[in-house]
């Protein structure tokens, strides 16, 4: 929609928009009926030009010259377009304009002005004129309103607001405020009445009261301070004093008017005479005299900064009568009429020079952080104020300040750098009774490393090369057109150096760890395998077999490969020389059957051995290779016949009995066999007896010398000489290889239990390397940071004003320690000097010159007083001051008004004697004490000239020559004050623990220390005195006892138990118990299980091997034949063996053990039944062992075992079957295998580690279906998968103590004085503790008190009297005096009187101010009233300070406090003279909320109670208590009405309710009100016709009633004496219905319409009161 322009009529209309338009044409053309009329009845068109918006500001150029436009047509009033012929063409409006094209650029040049806010103007004024709500709590909401424009920055000109707004949105016009509630002013209580201003006659008393709460925001004003009551004591006997003497104030001081002319007229004299002396013209005396001149040039005042003129100040003296008029002086009683006129200083202001410039800005750089600095300007004073003149406003004055310019480098940014780390060490975190602590050097897994944190300026490097470019534009050494040599600013390198440490106060942020956990990895253990057997004899070297000398050689094999290599592994092979030895033997793999010779069947015969051609580790070679050898000839044999006797085969040979052989000890072996069946009778071969059955040979028959090659540690990396590569130092951190250096070893022969042997007993094959290469680590230098700026020198000076010496200090920090070789570290890394010590304190302190002569007023002035002389009298006398170093150099005046005390007094009264005074000396000093306590000290003084010769100056009653006093008794008591300091441990380095083990490089923590209490002096007065007169330093000190943490203590761990399983994987455990518990902090102990014992375990996983332990049988005994035929010796029988648990080697089993430890179900059979075959029976040999069932296990297949035939059975004799077979069942003779994995065992850490990273291990296991573990080689045959990981890495937390930082230095003391100093010292948690480490202590904060130090301040005493010299009233003087109090700083010491009293030295170094006020008064002006006159009292003291708020709304509009001065009456005549009461206010902080309510309480003679308002502080006011009832609209009464039964009335008068009468105290108040006597009616019933009247209590009053109230009205009693209704109750009652009912019935007649034709209803059109309500929205 857009603006609409009227053609005919000019107005504005709103436009309805096109849709309106659109249907009208739709419809009039629809209906044929378009009619155009171009004109309405008054002449006027119905046409009107209409605009749209105005378009964006087009144009090519910024700035006026763009152009914009919009849209103009021609309207019908109805609302539709038309045609433009239709509208007026001379009115139409332009559619195009100039405008303002706003740029980016712009936003630079132009900005909002915000002006101040308006008024606040209540919401209620805004609502049309509405009126304002009549109670107020808390505030009243309002709106303020300001001013915005867009101005051009340049300039301030105006400008369109479209060019702020595209860049800002305009700021808002209107915000919401609160206006106060109006506070009415509150006053105390009334003091007690005076005592009468007269004694006889009539005179007046009076009482008075203060403000407490000034009236605010239009609250009521305060009512009278003073209260007045006439008095009269009594009669007067005599003629009462109507007259007094009246003394005025001293006018303004003003110079003699003949003065000027004077003085030039005797300067021009004293010119003249001086040039006309004779030799006045000698250059010398004209010297002399000109230096005299300007050595007494200050003192003559001629400085303009002492520019001090004497003047005079006069005064009257009237005589007044008590009415206040003016008497003749000679109706005054006269006595010394006191001085009219005296000398005074001319007052002249402070002048100071017009302001210097603003200095440079304290911040020179760019700081997006604190970007803004501060600078300074100054003004020097032309002349310092005199008299009673203005002093000086501040010569100083500090704004805030960007740094300005184009080339403003960025400040110094500080960032926190560290050293490197220190070595891992493992030891830190150990327990207290850990073993290991003796030796750490063998500690290994996690550890502890720390470091040094500093801080450094960032950017120096980048600052100092901006500086290097700015001094060389300065310079001129660089030209603008040339390109600059160094490097552009992106591109600048720095070399990689340390930076300057600096204070660690400029870093921010947080500090970076100071200590971290680390790894030192622990050294992997050499494991190897058992030995294995001995092998055959060889040639050393099977090359070279020249000589006959040979070896046997045993081996293992590593097991775990060992950190560092094989090279650190004990020996692999062993070797024992041996005789005849051979590179190639033949080894037997078996013998053929047994064939009988000459082709028979049975009898002798032989067996042909099979053999392979092997070396001495068992390769099998070519058969010539072992052609030097023998081959091994076919083994006889017999086949037995069927009568001979049969023999099993021999065993195979036993394990050799010993591993060696020696003169005492030979190695043997057997084998056996055993007879299977005996011969038949003559015919067979016998069997041999039971020798023969058994053969034993020697073994293992070389010496037992055994020889090894042993190794010593591989020696230090060293460069090796053949290597080109250069081992450069490096002052990086890496630690990669630089070159290939070479280490070596010793290596010798050592024959076994014996020790070193030479070389050739050892054989050379197996020989170690004596020499391997090896990486050869970088060198690394040492690396220090530059040394540090100095520190500031300190500049302190004594009490007697002289440099103190100190000293000043700079150090540099190691950040990279040498090693492998490289550059050692400076020793120096601290470096300390004296500070210049400068020749003079920095101080200014004032000057003083001798005063001057005693200047009197002018004789003309004063010669009229009758008592006056021309040349003596009192007078004023000068003197200069000027400001000097404190060596006494001369300096500028302001360096003294800042840093000096306050300037001495310029001015003094002084008293030029006259012929009749006694002139006298000053007093001398007192003469010396020669002990405390003890005799007197005088002082005295003389008569000077013509005194002593006059007899009233000789009167010592008046004029006393000598005082005398007692010596001073100074007694002192010192007692102490305070608590206990906490324990404080003496400053010190690390200590160790009561066990001498270190603790873990912690600072001091326990032991003994000590804790102090703070010590008072007191003099024989009981005032404060220094420490030192007591002789005591301030502290008594007590040892304490910090007791030390103790750990949690456990056991060593237990030994490991046996493997959970015999066969197969298990687990073993080991364990600790609890020793002791902690305390003190100690570290804590693990979680206790239920029996109070730690419960620390470790589980791992073992195995053991399933044939550990194996059953050994021994060979069948004879056959014990039951059936006993000695003919035959065949038939059933037994045969029993041993059978023995052995433990197995590589070699065998070779030792018999318990029978438990081997598998019961594996026992072979210790007895067996059997047949014994008969001669000439088939003998067969014993069963071999069962093939192995395939798998599945089913019950169709199957498993045999074979036997075969030793002897053959006679003709018609059968063997039996050669075969046995069985059928396979599951878990009876068929298993199946599968892996069993074992859980994971607990972190196992290295022997030497405490913590840090572990390893994880579990098991395989084989298992058998029927559940029993069995050997892994039958899980391994199946080639099962192995699917599982059988070691993981672990962390086990490391036990990290609490690490704290030093104690920070003692704070200062948190008071200059008093008994409550404390001062502080913190430390911080560096470290905090992990795992089971040793918790932080729970204190990290110190103090211990101050010595005590005596407070003093100045304080001003009461102010004297009004003093008016010598006469009854008038204008005089008013004195004080400031002295130096000393306290205890308390509370409760600053209001002490007298008793802390001390000599005015002891507040010498203190700035002159009391209570921080320096603007010292010690007399001025005042007033004695004169008889009769009323005046004004002094101001009151401040009140405290008020908050003006409200509680419940929490709203608060600041504090204050008020003063006031009430009139105090001397006549009742007089007081229509007296002045206006006075009260002034000033704002305070810190004011406290008060609110007020209205008490009551009932006095005990009257029944009126007694109201007062009350402040919630418990103070009784008057005023600031809200109205108790609703009051009317044009009435309040004061005091409120709150006796019972009373109201306000319209008039503003307390009145009682209807049915009481007011009783009304003395003084026309409310007392109380009283039931008004009642009338009673007697009716035909009563038999009495008297009336009865109550008591009136006061006959005097008036019958009228105050306004509001028509009269005294008398009620008709209803009830009777028996309590009922009365009759004629009952008759009103029913004549009071009947009438109601009839005039009901007249109003309904007269009210009510005829009927009239129904209409449609029309709308209600009433219009509705507007309403506008301010919702409280803070944003209007």
């Amino acid at each position: 929609m857009g603006l609409g322009w009227r053609g005919g009529a000019g107005t504005l209309r709103i436009r309805t928009g096109g849709s309106r338009y659109l249907l009208g044409t739709w419809l009039l053309l629809l209906c044929g009926s378009w009619e155009a009329h171009t004109q309405t009845e008054d002449g006027t068109s119905v046409y009107f030009w209409e605009t749209g918006p105005w378009g964006r500001c087009m144009g090519s150029d910024c700035g006026p010259g763009g152009s914009q436009s919009r849209a103009v047509w021609c309207a019908h009033v109805d609302g539709w377009t038309t045609l433009h012929t239709n509208c007026e063409q001379g009115e139409r409006p332009s559619n195009q304009r100039n405008c303002f094209r706003v740029c980016d650029w712009h936003k630079d040049l132009y900005d909002w002005k915000l002006g101040a806010w308006n008024e606040c103007v209540p919401v209620s004024a805004r609502t049309f004129g509405a009126a304002r709500p009549f109670t107020c709590s808390g505030g009243e909401e309002g709106i303020q309103t300001r001013e915005v424009n867009c101005l051009l920055k340049s300039d301030g000109t105006a400008a369109e607001d479209c060019i702020c707004d595209y860049f800002e949105p305009t700021p808002r016009l209107e915000q919401a405020c609160l206006i106060p509630c109006p506070q009415d002013c509150v006053v105390s209580e009334y003091s007690p009445w005076t005592s009468c201003s007269k004694t006889c006659g009539t005179g007046l008393r009076n009482r008075v009261r203060s403000v407490l709460v000034p009236p605010l925001f239009g609250g009521s004003v305060c009512p009278n301070l003073t209260e007045f009551q006439s008095c009269k004591p009594g009669p007067c006997t005599g003629p009462e004093g109507m007259y007094s003497l009246r003394i005025g104030a001293w006018s303004p001081c003003s110079l003699p008017q003949a003065r000027t002319a004077r003085q030039a007229k005797r300067r021009k004299g004293k010119d003249q005479g001086l040039r006309d002396r004779p030799g006045v013209k000698d250059p010398e005396t004209r010297e002399l005299i000109q230096k005299k001149r300007t050595r007494n040039r200050l003192n003559r005042q001629e400085s303009p900064f002492w520019d001090i003129q004497v003047g005079y100040q006069t005064r009257d003296v009237i005589c007044i009568h008590r009415n206040g008029s003016a008497a003749g002086r000679s109706l005054c009683i006269m006595r010394d009429l006191p001085l009219t006129v005296q000398s005074c200083v001319l007052p002249k202001d402070c002048q100071l020079t017009d302001w210097t410039d603003w200095g440079p800005c304290s911040k020179a750089c760019v700081d997006p952080v604190f970007p803004r600095g501060n600078r300074t300007r100054s003004r020097q004073v032309l002349q310092f104020p005199v008299g009673e003149g203005g002093e000086c406003p501040q010569v100083e004055e500090v704004e805030s300040c960007e740094p300005q310019g184009d080339a403003v480098p960025p400040c110094a940014t500080f960032t926190w750098r560290s050293t490197e780390w220190s070595d891992c060490r493992v030891d830190v975190l150990l327990s207290q009774q850990d073993r290991r602590r003796n030796n750490a050097t063998e500690l290994c897994g996690g550890g502890l490393q720390t470091r040094e944190v500093y801080c450094v300026e960032a950017n120096a490097e980048l600052l100092k090369y901006l500086n290097d470019l700015r001094e060389k534009d300065k310079a001129g050494q660089t030209q603008r057109q040339q390109k600059p040599s160094v490097p552009p600013l992106l591109s600048i390198t720095f070399q990689i150096t340390a930076s300057r440490p600096v204070e660690n106060r400029l870093c921010e942020g947080p500090i970076p760890n100071r200590s971290q956990l680390c790894q030192i990895p622990c050294p992997i253990e050499c494991e190897v395998s058992p030995w294995g057997a001995w092998g055959p004899c060889t040639f050393e070297n099977c090359d070279d077999q020249a000589g006959k000398k040979g070896f046997k050689l045993r081996k293992r094999r590593i097991t775990n490969e060992p950190t560092g290599g094989p090279g650190n592994c004990p020996h692999l092979v062993e070797a024992v020389p041996c005789d005849e030895p051979s590179c190639y033997e033949w080894k037997l793999l078996s013998l053929d059957e047994c064939v009988p010779d000459h082709d028979k069947s049975c009898g002798p015969g032989s067996q042909l051995p099979q053999i392979q051609c092997v070396n001495s580790i068992g390769e099998v070679g070519d058969g010539t290779l072992c052609s030097s050898s023998p081959a091994l000839e076919p083994v006889a044999c017999q086949v037995p016949c069927s009568r001979d006797c049969v023999l099993s085969d021999w065993t195979p040979w036993s394990t050799c009995s010993q591993t060696c052989s020696s003169k005492t000890i030979e190695g043997k072996q057997m084998r056996i066999r055993s007879i299977l069946a005996y011969n038949a009778g003559e015919g067979g071969a016998l069997c041999p007896n039971s020798s023969s059955l058994q053969e034993v040979r020697n073994c293992n028959e070389h010496a037992c010398t055994v020889y090894h090659w042993s190794t010593g540690a591989w020696g230090l990396c060293s460069d090796d000489p053949s290597s080109t590569s250069v081992n450069t130092s490096t002052s990086g951190s890496t630690q990669g290889s630089c070159s290939t250096g070479m280490q070596t070893r010793k290596v010798m022969c050592v024959r076994v239990n014996v020790g070193q042997v030479p070389p050739k007993k050892c054989p050379d094959g197996p020989r170690p390397g004596t020499v391997r290469p090896c990486q050869l680590p970088c060198k690394k230098d040492c690396i220090v940071t530059p040394f540090s700026d100095w520190t500031p020198c300190p500049v302190t000076c004594d009490e007697a004003g002289n440099p103190v010496k100190s000293k000043q200090w700079r150090k540099r920090l190691v950040i990279q320690l040498p090693s492998n070789g490289g550059q050692e570290c400076p020793e120096l890394l601290e470096e300390e000097k004296d500070c210049e010590v400068p020749k003079v304190c920095p101080g200014f302190r004032w000057k003083t010159h001798k005063w001057r002569k005693c200047q009197l007023v002018p004789w003309f002035l004063r010669q009229e007083s009758p008592t006056a002389q021309e040349s003596c009298g009192p007078g004023l006398q000068t003197r200069a001051v000027s400001c000097r170093q404190l060596d006494g150099t001369q300096a500028d005046i302001g360096e003294c008004l800042r840093f000096a005390k306050v300037m001495p007094v310029i001015t003094q009264h002084c008293q030029l004697p006259c012929q009749d005074d006694c002139q006298l000396t000053n007093w001398s000093k007192f003469s010396s004490c020669t002990a405390d306590c003890v005799g007197v000290r005088t002082r005295k003084r003389a008569l000077i000239g013509r005194s002593k010769k006059k007899d009233k100056c000789k009167n010592t009653q008046m004029y006393p020559l000598s005082e005398t006093q007692y010596c001073p008794c100074d007694k002192y008591n010192a007692q102490p004050v305070g608590n206990w300091s906490d324990c404080i441990l003496p400053e010190g380095g690390r200590v160790e623990s009561v066990l001498g083990l270190k603790v873990q490089g912690d600072i001091k923590e326990c032991g003994q220390g000590y804790r102090y209490q703070a010590m008072v002096c007191y003099d024989q007065d009981g005032r404060l005195v220094e420490t030192l007169r007591c002789n005591s330093h301030g502290y008594i000190e007590e040892a304490c006892i910090i007791p030390c943490p103790s750990d949690c203590k456990l056991s060593e761990w237990s030994n490991w138990s046996r493997c959970s399983k015999s066969c197969g994987s298990g687990v073993k455990v080991r364990s600790k118990w609890l020793r002791e518990k902690p305390y003190n902090g100690g570290r804590p102990c693990p979680k206790l299980d239920h029996l109070n014992q730690a419960q620390v375990y470790e589980v791992v996983p073992c195995q053991s091997d399933c044939n550990q332990y194996v059953w050994l049988a021994e060979p069948w005994s004879v056959w014990k034949v039951s059936n006993v035929d000695l003919k035959e010796n065949c038939g059933e029988g037994v045969q029993t063996r041993k059978v023995r648990c052995m433990l197995n080697t590589i070699d065998g089993p070779s030792e018999s053990v318990e029978d438990y430890l081997c598998d019961p179900e594996e026992m072979p059979l210790g007895a067996r039944e059997s047949r014994l075959p008969c001669p000439e029976d088939c003998v067969l040999n014993d069963w071999g062992p069962w093939s192995r069932c395939s798998l599945p296990c089913t019950r169709t297949n199957s498993r045999i075992r074979t036997a075969y035939p030793l002897r053959s059975p006679s003709v018609g004799r059968q063997c039996p079957d050669t075969t046995d077979k069985e059928p396979c069942g599951l878990n009876l003779n068929c298993f199946n295998y599968f892996y069993n994995i074992t859980d994971w065992s607990t972190c196992q850490l290295s022997q030497n580690a405490v913590c840090g990273s572990g390893i994880k291990t579990r098991m395989l296991d084989c298992v058998r279906s029927d559940g029993k573990s069995v050997d892994i080689k039958f899980c391994e045959e199946l080639n099962l998968e192995k699917k599982w990981q059988m070691n993981i890495s672990c962390v086990v937390e490391c036990p990290v103590n609490c690490q704290l930082s030093e104690w920070s230095p003692w704070s200062e003391c948190s008071q200059t004085c008093g008994l409550e100093g404390k001062m502080w010292r913190q430390r911080s948690v560096v470290q905090a503790s992990q795992g089971d480490g040793r918790p932080c202590p729970p204190q990290v904060e110190q103090w211990k008190p101050c010595p005590v130090r005596p407070c003093y301040r100045w304080q001003y005493s009461s102010w004297s009297e009004c003093r008016v010299e010598s006469v009854v009233c008038g204008h005089g003087t008013r004195y004080r005096n400031l002295s130096c109090f000393v306290s205890d700083g308390s509370i409760d010491s600053e209001g002490e009187g007298e008793g802390g009293l001390v000599d005015e030295e002891l507040c010498s170094s203190l700035e002159l101010a009391v209570d921080g006020d320096k603007q010292i008064t010690l007399k001025e002006a005042c007033t004695l009233p004169c008889p009769g006159e009323c005046y004004l009292m002094e101001w009151s003291d401040w009140s405290s300070c008020v908050s003006i708020c409200v509680k419940d709304a929490g709203v608060d509009f600041g504090s204050v406090q008020v003063r006031s001065r009430a009139v105090l009456a001397q006549e009742p005549e007089n007081l229509q003279l007296c002045p206006d009461q006075a009260w002034e206010s000033q704002p305070c902080s810190g004011g406290e909320c008060f609110e007020y309510k209205w008490l009551s309480s009932v006095r005990a003679n009257s029944t009126r109670p007694l109201i007062w308002c009350q402040r919630s502080d418990g103070l009784s006011v008057t005023g600031g208590c809200p109205p108790v009832n609703p009051l009317m609209t044009n009435g309040s009464c004061d005091p409120p009405c709150l006796l019972p039964r009373s109201f306000c009335s319209e008039a503003g008068i307390c009145m009682c309710e209807e049915g009481f009468t007011e009783v009304l105290s003395p003084t026309g108040q409310l007392d109380q009100c009283a039931p008004i006597p009642v009338l009673e009616i007697p009716t035909a019933g009563d038999k009495k016709g008297d009336v009865k009247t109550s008591r009136a209590i006061n006959p005097t009053q008036p019958s009228s009633t105050g306004p509001g109230r028509t009269g005294r009205t008398w009620y008709l009693q209803p009830y009777g004496p028996d309590g009922k209704l009365k009759m004629w109750v009952y008759g009103v009652a029913a004549g009071a219905f009947v009438l109601l009912i009839f005039i009901v019935s007249m109003i309904y007649l007269a009210c009510k319409k005829p009927k009239r034709p129904q209409r449609q209803r029309q709308q209600n059109n009433r219009l509705k009161p507007l309403t506008l309500a301010y919702d409280g929205d803070t944003d209007m």
